[in-house]
């Protein structure tokens, strides 16, 4: 009997590693006459087995439905929006049908409208106006920001008044998984003390509190020296802001992340000792939502260690750092968080940008307020501009660096994907994709082997250890993967976005 036993747990264990040992499967869309590199687009998502993606050539918008086998089921044109080209786009997905929040200007005055679709993009009920703005000048600035909580039950749409810089103007609109509206329309001032106050990115908790961050940033693109948490509670009709003293602390581009498990707000930011300095370790506060207080802040010094594994080539130990960036927070429901960030900088004409330059390019907060009303996240990072570039300029991203910590802020354990990248004409090609299965974290990101150009995949386990998985099978030749682009759209598949012969393709992922 316990030789039984002892062949049926190695037949477990066999059959364990053999599954994960198995590389995505990869399975191709067909190019489209219609769709080029120049097709502005958004993955939508995975709803009742189909894949859903929208597509926008000038002021043509269609829906794309995929089968499973990423088979083309039908094209459909959205009728319903209007005949010239849309502002912004924002999509909340659920699992058989999905919201569809778009805004464009009609003479002076911007709408906001918003349409319920199913899995086959048919309406489910005709388009509601949720909000007007006169604008009063032909623009193509976003104005409305859409967001959502992780568990979409409620939706946001807001918009800022900057044209008084001493006093910006909320407009906030809470609605339900239903979009039937929480409450009331908001309008709510903030006082801009200073001409370097921003913001940092905006959050939704599943409780309906809108969160953000405002800061001081010295001489427009430098370092945080001051630092204010503000909540909008549902119930309320006002901000409600603290000041958060950082003890002379010098922070970096800062992060926050919904812990909607624990009711807290988590804040991350690299540090540094001085200005102009090197990034010395990574500053994290815990922030009670419910109080509205402070719960914890923790320092925590990278080591020599860690930067020997982080940095990359030609660069010293103490400027292992400088080049990183946080991408990615996961939050573990035992108040534990990873932090995922990668070295990226860039070159032009053999001159390379310093963190500063990168910030002030990189980051959309940065972006100057000179419109009356705009949007804080900018278009950085939105399919508008994919491709608008800076000439003469290398993009360059390597490493990524992973880090444990646990609920008290100590680091349990650091992995690092080591990668070297580079492209002349956008970043599409370069940095990750992230694919969370549960069991483990994969890294999808582009690399040259022999003069081809390949997709990788890593992985990283639950305590730390780095897998590097076997070669992905139907890696067809000619298909370019925009990794960075891609969408987990189910617990195990992702979309990706690729271009083959300058047209748009979308691959699915299996795991």
């Amino acid at each position: 009997m316990p030789y039984k036993r002892f062949i049926l747990a190695a037949l477990v264990f066999f059959t364990v590693s053999l599954l994960k040992a198995q590389p995505p499967k990869i399975t191709y869309t067909e190019p489209e006459k219609e769709d080029s590199r120049r097709t502005n687009f958004e993955i939508i998502g995975k709803l009742n087995g189909n894949f859903l993606v929208y597509k926008s050539n000038h002021s043509d918008d269609a829906i794309c439905i995929y089968d499973n086998d990423m088979k083309l089921k039908e094209r459909v044109k959205l009728d319903f929006t209007p005949d010239q080209q849309l502002i912004n786009v924002d999509f909340v997905t659920y699992p058989d049908f999905f919201y569809i929040i778009y805004q464009f200007q009609r003479k002076g005055i911007v709408h906001c409208v918003a349409a319920k679709l199913d899995a086959n993009a048919k309406k489910l009920m005709e388009p509601v106006e949720l909000d007007t703005t006169e604008v009063g000048f032909a623009s193509n600035n976003k104005i409305y920001t859409t967001i959502n909580s992780d568990d979409k039950q409620s939706i946001m749409v807001f918009k800022i008044n900057s044209r008084y810089r001493d006093n910006f103007v909320f407009t906030t609109l809470l609605y339900n998984k239903d979009l039937q509206m929480r409450g009331r329309k908001e309008r709510m001032n903030m006082p801009m003390e200073e001409r370097n106050d921003f913001f940092t990115d905006f959050l939704l908790t599943n409780d309906g509190e809108l969160v953000f961050g405002k800061f001081l940033r010295q001489n427009y693109s430098e370092y945080i020296t001051k630092l204010t948490m503000v909540i909008k509670y549902p119930d309320s009709s006002s901000l409600s802001v603290n000041n958060v003293d950082l003890e002379g602390k010098i922070l970096d581009e800062i992060k926050l992340k919904a812990d909607n498990t624990n009711k807290r707000i988590l804040l991350n930011a690299f540090y540094y000792k001085q200005k102009r300095g090197n990034i010395e370790g990574l500053y994290s506060l815990l922030w009670d939502k419910a109080e509205n207080r402070k719960i914890r802040e923790i320092s925590s010094l990278f080591s020599d260690e860690l930067r020997a594994n982080a940095k990359g080539q030609d660069v010293s130990l103490k400027a292992a750092f400088n080049d990183f960036f946080i991408r990615n927070i996961i939050v573990r429901k035992d108040g534990g968080y990873l932090i995922v960030s990668e070295s990226e900088y860039n070159t032009s004409r053999g001159n390379p940008f310093n963190r500063w330059d990168y910030m002030g390019y990189g980051n959309p907060w940065m972006s100057p307020m000179d419109y009356y009303y705009y949007s804080p996240y900018g278009s950085f990072g939105s399919p508008w501009n994919r491709w608008n570039g800076m000439q003469n300029t290398r993009y360059n991203a390597e490493n990524v660096m992973v880090l444990s910590y646990n609920k008290d802020g100590g680091i349990d354990w650091s992995g690092v994907i080591p990668k070297t990248q580079y492209d002349d004409e956008s970043d599409n090609m370069i940095s990750f994709q992230l694919v969370n299965t549960g069991t483990d974290i994969h890294f999808l990101f582009n690399m040259s082997e022999k003069r081809t150009v390949m997709l990788n995949d890593q992985s990283i386990s639950p305590d730390g250890k780095i897998t590097r998985n076997p070669t992905l099978k139907n890696l067809d030749k000619g298909y370019d993967f925009m990794t960075r682009s891609g969408k987990q759209v189910s617990a195990r598949q992702v979309i990706v976005p690729c271009l083959y012969r300058n047209y748009l393709c979308f691959a699915k992922l299996e795991y």
